[in-house]
């Protein structure tokens, strides 16, 4: 099942660059939650800084207090890879293991995490690849291509089952369709929408349309700052703020 994510006073810095600026909010497990905005205004940060991804980008620091559940994320003693096994994420551009066959690709966090039981292997990758909607599509190819031979859709949903596999709590999701055809997209619409009765996701996204078609909350940022956070619902109809109206309506990014 889901878990809820509660963010206090996060601040995010590239170099001498604050990305992010107190920010504040609590995510509800089992929901769709997007986050739009302009591009720069801190999106990406954002749910990086959910699972520790910034660290991977040099100069790159935070602070203030994230919890997934229990686990205090900026915690003295919270492993990353720990985290990141319970917080998966999947990027704007599908990255598949190219050397590795479908089911390797699929099953190398589990391999990675020490299990070897064939028929566990097995049986998470189809489960995996089912839950990502793409197990008919690749199941008589399984181990005779390549990830990197499917389709750009295939490999989005390809990394979306790489990291179901290991059995997140919580899915960040950075523009996962943005590369995607009008076809691909809406069968990566559909996937989330059937996923988030198991996981917490977080999606950004630059397309309003696809926040309102997926998301039960929303996120919007300018600046590096949180500017209202709601129902999405409220956010598109009766926002609050005019500088989100501005830019729901379109006067500005």
């Amino acid at each position: 099942m889901g878990t809820p994510i509660h963010v206090s006073g996060l601040n995010a810095w590239f170099g001498s660059k604050q990305a992010l600026d107190n920010i504040n909010l609590d995510i509800p497990p089992n929901h769709a939650t997007a986050v739009i905005g302009p591009s720069g205004c801190g999106k990406s940060t954002f749910v990086r800084c959910l699972n520790r991804m910034h660290e991977t980008i040099p100069g790159a620091r935070a602070e203030g207090t994230v919890k997934v559940g229990e686990t205090d994320v900026y915690g003295n003693g919270t492993s990353a890879v720990e985290l990141r096994r319970k917080v998966g994420m999947v990027f704007q551009k599908p990255n598949p293991f190219p050397s590795m066959s479908i089911y390797d690709n699929v099953a190398a966090g589990l391999k990675l995490n020490g299990l070897r039981k064939r028929r566990i292997l097995d049986e998470t990758v189809e489960h995996s690849l089912r839950q990502a909607a793409l197990w008919d599509e690749v199941k008589d190819e399984l181990k005779k291509k390549s990830g990197a031979s499917l389709s750009g859709g295939q490999q989005q949903r390809l990394c979306i089952a790489r990291a179901l596999a290991v059995q997140p709590e919580v899915m960040l999701m950075d523009e996962p369709a943005s590369a995607l055809d009008p076809i691909s997209t809406a069968k990566i619409e559909e996937l989330i929408y059937q996923l988030k009765s198991e996981y917490t996701i977080v999606i950004v996204t630059h397309n309003m349309q696809q926040a309102a078609r997926v998301a039960e909350f929303t996120g919007f940022f300018l600046l590096g700052q949180l500017v209202e956070f709601d129902k999405t619902e409220t956010i598109f109809t009766k926002p609050h703020d005019k500088r989100t109206e501005d830019y729901i309506t379109g006067r500005f990014g």
